[in-house]
């Protein structure tokens, strides 16, 4: 887990957003941090929905969650994603998978243009990120 720093549960600062990338596979991870990175992002990472929701309840200031929706744990993506609409119901979540059935599972936990199907380019990531950050 690479903290971004204990913050307030307000979101981060509009000059650099804040991204969680929740993700078990290590390189997928590392790749799309870095390039959300390079995009000018703060970038928070967590190998599973658990992490996440540690980082979360440390009150790291997160605009946007980006979360794999299969994941080994107690929670997968979509767990994560309900339990961001019951503790965090401010916070945007997009859930990402390659079984594209699940599409319609993540439009009810995400309203906002919530699923990108894998594989994704990391250029539609950035451009789905910041579509939301304009709403």
């Amino acid at each position: 887990m690479n903290a971004a720093g204990i913050e307030s549960d307000e979101p981060a600062s509009a000059s650099q957003p804040t991204i969680l990338v929740v993700e078990d596979e290590v390189l997928i991870r590392m790749a799309v941090s870095d390039y959300l990175r390079e995009c000018g992002f703060r970038v928070v990472e967590a190998g599973s929905a658990d992490e996440a929701v540690e980082v979360l309840k440390a009150d790291t200031a997160v605009d946007i969650v980006f979360s794999d929706v299969n994941m080994p744990g107690s929670l997968d993506g979509f767990g994560l994603a309900q339990w961001i609409r019951r503790e965090r119901p401010r916070l945007k979540v997009i859930l990402t998978s390659g079984v594209s059935r699940k599409a319609k599972e993540a439009g009810d936990l995400c309203e906002e243009s919530p699923f990108l199907d894998k594989p994704y380019h990391h250029g539609d990531l950035e451009r789905h990120i910041r579509q939301l950050l304009a709403r």
